[in-house]
């Protein structure tokens, strides 16, 4: 038979599920796959964002934005991404499918620095560095600072844990974090930690938070259920520890080292350090992609980011960027899906009445690994696939 201009597959017969077998195993990878995310990395004295394709460790665009953008964090749908102008006073938004400032909030502290976004994506954590000695919350639906809550001295990173309940602010020159009530913006316990804490990140339960000490060179771990420090982890790490990530899976902590030029990677069921990883100068932010295969470092004084394989704990590329890269807060987005079937089971799933649509504002690549379509059970689910050398099933 010719092969048409396009391929219909429907799920009334065996033929189609061993095709559709076939397309997730060989070509797809997984069922459920995501094309690859973006990095948005702040350049500190380039008073920009570069945006970083992961898939192809590229530098796709370079967005103007305020006044020392210090830190940067995604949304958890992946629409928008969050950026602290430090010398401006400022957060700039930015739309991640024009890539473009479409908002710029005024009168977020005097000297914003980290950010972090609930998990609903309803609200934004700023710390107001330098003397501010606040949090500002901006609601994401009017961009507009809704709640200003006084925490410690010099207030510098802040993560919100995964039931968004919670919020852990550092304080570092009061040697402490606050933990805020997100529900009543109200600080409800105080942690003495080491000195000068910097970074803090939660695991994916909610049950650790960690805290890095940049003048005690420790990383001070809390259990969220007592609000205690139960563990510090002194052993191969540092100078100058800053910024903190833990892998999807909780099992690994990423620390930059300022001081110098490396990464620590902690086991965090034994709170042993596991690898040391040379990067480029005066790392300082950090971020794990969505998939745990990638760990991206920015390198304030080289001007680069160094992208770390979690498989063998070495750098598998450089992406020079900006001056001053550093990168407070989640800076990679989350995976977003390539295309998804929107049937719903029923006898309406005809072919023409509920066509397989792409998500994301992407489109189809010939050839290319990591895209999928999702279906639902019924046997009337199908997609049509384009006519491509690249990407064809043999149908005779």
């Amino acid at each position: 038979m010719k092969r048409p201009g396009n391929v219909i597959l429907r799920g009334e017969t065996r033929l189609f599920l061993s095709i559709l077998l076939a397309i997730i195993l060989s070509v797809f990878a997984a069922a459920n796959a995501s094309a690859a995310p973006f990095a948005y990395v702040p350049n500190v004295f380039s008073n920009t964002v570069s945006v970083i394709d992961t898939a192809t460790n590229a530098v796709v665009a370079t967005l103007p934005v305020g006044v020392w953008p210090q830190g940067a964090a995604v949304n958890p749908s992946g629409t928008r991404v969050y950026v602290p102008n430090n010398g401006s006073g400022t957060v700039s938004v930015i739309d991640t499918s024009t890539n473009t400032v479409v908002a710029t909030i005024p009168s977020v502290g005097n000297r914003p620095l980290g950010v972090a976004v609930n998990p609903s994506g309803t609200r934004v954590y700023v710390t107001d560095y330098h003397n501010g000695s606040t949090v500002s919350v901006i609601d994401t639906s009017t961009n507009a600072v809704v709640a200003t809550i006084p925490v410690g001295s010099w207030p510098a990173g802040v993560a919100v844990n995964p039931s968004g309940t919670r919020a852990y602010v550092t304080n570092m020159h009061s040697a402490t974090v606050s933990v805020i009530d997100t529900s009543t913006n109200a600080v409800v316990a105080t942690i003495p930690v080491g000195s000068s804490p910097a970074g803090v990140a939660i695991n994916p339960s909610g049950t650790r938070v960690y805290v890095t000490n940049f003048s005690s060179n420790t990383i001070s771990v809390i259990d969220t259920g007592t609000n205690t420090v139960t563990a510090i982890v002194s052993e191969s790490v540092g100078p100058n520890p800053h910024a903190v990530a833990v892998n999807p899976s909780g099992t690994r902590l990423y620390v930059t080292n300022y001081g110098g030029t490396s990464v620590s990677v902690i086991d965090t069921a034994t709170h042993a350090v596991v690898a040391t990883v040379t990067v480029g100068s005066a790392p300082a932010g950090v971020a794990v992609n969505p998939s745990d295969t990638r760990v991206y470092v920015t390198n304030q004084s080289s001007g680069n980011v160094s992208v770390v394989g979690t498989s063998t704990n070495t750098v598998v590329a450089t992406i020079t960027v900006g001056s001053g890269p550093t990168g407070w807060g989640k800076f990679i987005g989350p995976g977003v899906p390539v295309a998804r079937w929107p049937g719903e089971g029923n006898a309406n799933d005809v072919i023409g009445g509920h066509n397989g649509t792409l998500a994301g504002g992407v489109t189809f690549v010939p050839g290319r690994v990591g895209q999928a379509f999702k279906f639902d059970t019924s046997a009337n689910s199908y997609i049509t696939l384009p006519n491509s050398p690249d990407f064809m099933p043999a149908i005779r």
